[in-house]
């Protein structure tokens, strides 16, 4: 499982990405799980981040999801109609998205 920093703004995006990368190509399973309980401080770039880590992971076959994300990001994904694409596996009804 992926752990998502505490703070995720603007100016830890591009480090915090390459961070879940380099750790979803080198755990070398076949699902990715990012865990946002940790996370408190965002922005919008926390969905950047995570819209960018299911790309890649989706390109290298992999499904992903992610689980506990704060309420106030899970909002703002609906708002920005992108919560489909953030599958919580601990929600009823969940698709966990995977290379077709």
């Amino acid at each position: 499982m992926l752990v998502l920093p505490a703070e995720l703004t603007h100016v830890q995006a591009e480090v915090c990405l390459q961070m879940l990368l380099q750790a979803a190509r080198a755990q070398g399973q076949s699902q990715v799980l990012v865990d946002g309980a940790a996370l408190t401080r965002f922005d919008s770039s926390a969905l950047a981040v995570l819209l960018a880590c299911r790309r890649e992971c989706i390109a290298d076959g992999k499904g992903f999801a992610v689980r506990a994300l704060p309420p106030r990001l899970r909002e703002l994904a609906g708002l920005y109609g992108v919560l489909d694409l953030l599958p919580d596996p601990a929600a009823p009804h969940a698709v966990v998205l995977a290379a077709a």
